[in-house]
């Protein structure tokens, strides 16, 4: 069975990326077709790439924590029209670890994210992540209440499944070439 981490995208006070998370894990848990594995970017505490004096602790167990994955469910959220840089500098600390793997992205914002996904795809391949096409967004206006409290809309659920449709089997092939 393929594994697939699904990341939080945040490490920002108040954010929401873990009810996300736990509602796409909740999802995907029912499926039976892969173990899936809550990844919080917020735990591993990495310092800014390439700055001195950061602690250096967290990035082996970061390293380990993707490279066990054959897939990943990205969940995204729009900042600025783009990813947030606590992603996009856990994302460049590893090179090999996310090469030949497949992904999905899960993004929210107040135009479902779709910006921040965009810049994301060209990111992740560069990384040589092959991400789907099917791509669940979410509206802080539709499937929120006050920006704050996930109240996904019941068509979202499908859209999951979709994503994951596509996801599975691509993270299936791709594991292939890396064994």
């Amino acid at each position: 069975m393929v594994k697939i981490g699904i990341i939080l995208g945040s490490t920002r006070e108040g954010r929401v990326s873990p009810q996300v998370g736990a509602w796409v894990k909740e999802i995907a848990d029912k499926r039976g077709d892969a173990e899936y594995e809550i990844i919080d970017i917020a735990d591993f505490k990495l310092p800014f790439l390439g700055e001195a004096g950061g602690d250096t602790s967290g990035i082996a167990a970061w390293s380990q924590a993707v490279a066990k994955q054959d897939g990943f469910v990205f969940i995204v959220q729009e900042y600025n029209h783009s990813i947030t840089g606590a992603l996009k500098n856990a994302l460049d600390f590893l090179r090999e670890e996310w090469n030949n793997k497949a992904a999905g992205i899960v993004s929210y914002g107040s135009v479902g994210g779709a910006r921040a996904a965009e810049h994301l795809r060209g990111i992740l391949g560069e990384l040589l992540v092959a991400d789907v096409r099917v791509h669940p967004a979410l509206s802080l206006f539709t499937d929120f209440v006050n920006g704050n409290e996930f109240k996904p809309s019941e068509h979202q659920v499908q859209s999951v499944n979709d994503m994951l449709d596509q996801v599975i089997p691509w993270a299936t092939a791709l594991k292939t070439i890396r064994n």
